[in-house]
């Protein structure tokens, strides 16, 4: 219980610091200030300056922004299109279904870096970049969930008492099998969020997410790792951020996988 309430004050104060944080302070993300470059957590600057002068706190609610768009919209996407790929899967059953799932083995099988570089070459960096990338082999863990899920509610009674009368496929699919599957899916979905976020951090901390001056996490972790050893807040303010908005999310995920799983539950 502790851990589920710490999660969720977290998480909160993480989307309200996002939405408000910028306009606490007088400066852009982007505002150069070379004079002042360097400057140690203060008055001034609440978590310090950058190399360019750029205030940190700032930059790092901007980041807030950009990770929490990507990590809930990535897992939005991987959601809605695994739930229709692997309950329509498991509910067609045969050669259908044996075909679909070999496709997700194909996808999953493709390195995922070479994917993002691909997608760079043609597309150039950025949040629409990330995005595809992330959601092109994403979804096949949420289609697998579904699909065992379906697969199980579809031999029940109530599915073949709705078959009798007369329901359409539809029907039984959208009004009885995938709602009855919601538990485990939005358990996974909310367990997906996290890695979303550490995914475009990562990308970004090689160059092939979002690009400077644009606040990214990832940007400002590579930026701040050269400065480690003389301007430590640089690396610790957007390395904390990362690993605090990580463990909500696991810890929120694992909360409701443990209270929604009805296997869990018994």
């Amino acid at each position: 219980m502790l851990k589920n309430r710490f999660a969720i004050a977290t998480l909160a104060t993480l989307f309200m610091m996002a939405i408000l944080g910028p306009f606490l302070t007088p400066y852009s993300y982007s505002d150069i200030q070379l004079e002042l470059k360097n400057t140690a957590p203060g008055l001034q600057f609440w978590f310090g300056s950058d190399e360019l002068g750029r205030d940190m706190f700032t930059r790092i609610w901007w980041g807030a922004r950009i990770s929490l768009f990507i990590g809930i919209t990535a897992a939005t996407i991987d959601m809605i299109i695994g739930v229709l790929w692997g309950s329509i899967a498991a509910y067609t059953g045969g050669k259908v279904e044996e075909l679909m799932m070999r496709i997700c083995d194909i996808l999953h099988s493709i390195p995922y870096l070479l994917v993002v570089i691909l997608l760079t070459v043609i597309r150039g960096t950025g949040i629409v970049t990330i995005l595809i990338a992330m959601t092109m082999t994403g979804w096949i863990n949420m289609a697998r969930i579904c699909r065992s899920q379906i697969l199980q509610l579809k031999q029940l009674d109530y599915v073949t008492a709705a078959k009798a009368i007369g329901a359409s496929h539809a029907r039984i699919l959208f009004r009885h099998l995938i709602p009855n599957a919601m538990g485990p899916i939005i358990a996974a979905m909310t367990l997906t969020i996290p890695t979303a976020i550490f995914t475009e951090a990562f990308l970004s901390f090689l160059g092939l997410g979002i690009q400077a001056p644009a606040a990214s996490w990832g940007v400002m972790l590579n930026d701040g790792v050269s400065a480690m050893r003389y301007y430590p807040w640089r690396l610790f303010f957007p390395a904390i951020m990362i690993t605090l908005t990580m463990l909500s999310f696991n810890l929120l995920g694992n909360a409701l996988r443990d209270s929604l799983d009805p296997k869990l539950r018994r």
